[in-house]
């Protein structure tokens, strides 16, 4: 699904086949989920393959590796003209791009290592959750505590959380997971930043407890631009019965709609909603089309 054998990855410094971009069994990542990674999409434009705000990415990813210790010695530049590179050599215009920092060297101590390993990966991948409207569920398990771990940092670790929260909702039969935060206030998805509409105005969980996804910012500016109120608060699940509409952002996700969360049905189609339309600005701006003038 990810490679074949005419893939080719970037791993420390060199263009290789991707089969051959490999780790030993010893590295400190694998064994301890340190680690950095960035998800960025290439688009097919009319002035050929475009990365979709790469330097908001490759700035991130420097500060997730600076939040946790781990040495990278590649500019935004540089990590930039690689990823357009691979993009050439696979013969890709729309793709997913997947950067790595990660600690290689065998080290089964807890301490940060001298020197960290990149690899920076290419693949053709569709909208990671469909383009269905989702059913979620509110998941058993939180997002991690801010204070225990740098947030807003994608940290692969962190991803335990993510995978064991969605895992155990598709196990009971939805579609993806809705994660609170440790006051229970909703948070967002394994992968995804979350939104809902109330009275012609969208509401969006603030920094706390949630990684500020580049979509996420994406999508409230373009909403400001055409007059819908965007406002950052808490609130908690039971708030939820009071929306028209609902929807989740991320790179790979894009913008998804939300059919219904546990037992709530929005009743209107999402189709009908303010997130709709944004998809559809959205997915004008990233692909260089012109933005569609309404607003829902």
């Amino acid at each position: 699904m990810y490679f074949t054998s005419h893939t080719v990855a970037f791993l420390d410094g060199e263009f290789l086949p991707a089969a051959q971009a490999t780790v030993g069994a010893y590295a400190q990542s694998l064994h301890y989920g340190y680690a950095v990674f960035e998800g960025i999409r290439a688009y097919r434009t009319p002035a050929g393959p475009r990365m979709f705000k790469p330097r908001e990415h490759f700035e991130r990813f420097h500060y997730s590796c600076q939040a946790i210790g781990l040495p990278l010695t590649y500019s935004v530049e540089e990590l930039t003209e690689i990823s357009y590179r691979l993009l050439e050599l696979n013969g890709l215009q729309d793709a997913y791009i997947r950067p790595l920092a990660f600690a290689g060297a065998p080290n089964m101590s807890l301490q940060c290592p001298p020197a960290g390993n990149l690899l920076v990966a290419v693949w053709d991948w569709g909208k990671y959750l469909g383009d269905r409207a989702l059913r979620l569920t509110i998941s058993p398990y939180e997002r991690p505590n801010p204070k225990a771990v740098p947030i807003e940092a994608k940290v692969a670790g962190h991803y335990a959380n993510s995978i064991i929260a969605s895992t155990e909702a598709k196990n009971r039969g939805f579609d993806e997971a809705l994660l609170l935060d440790m006051h229970g206030h909703v948070a967002e998805g394994p992968g995804a930043n979350f939104f809902f509409e109330r009275d012609g105005e969208l509401f969006t969980p603030p920094a706390g407890s949630i990684l500020r996804g580049i979509t996420r910012n994406t999508i409230i500016d373009l909403a400001r631009e055409a007059g819908i109120r965007v406002t950052e608060t808490f609130f908690r699940p039971e708030e939820l019965r009071t929306a028209t509409g609902a929807f989740m952002t991320g790179t790979a996700a894009e913008v998804v709609g939300v059919a219904a969360i546990d037992e709530l049905v929005f009743d209107t189609p999402f189709a009908q909603t303010l997130g709709a339309g944004l998809a559809r600005r959205y997915t004008a701006l990233v692909t260089g089309q012109a933005v569609p003038a309404e607003s829902a």
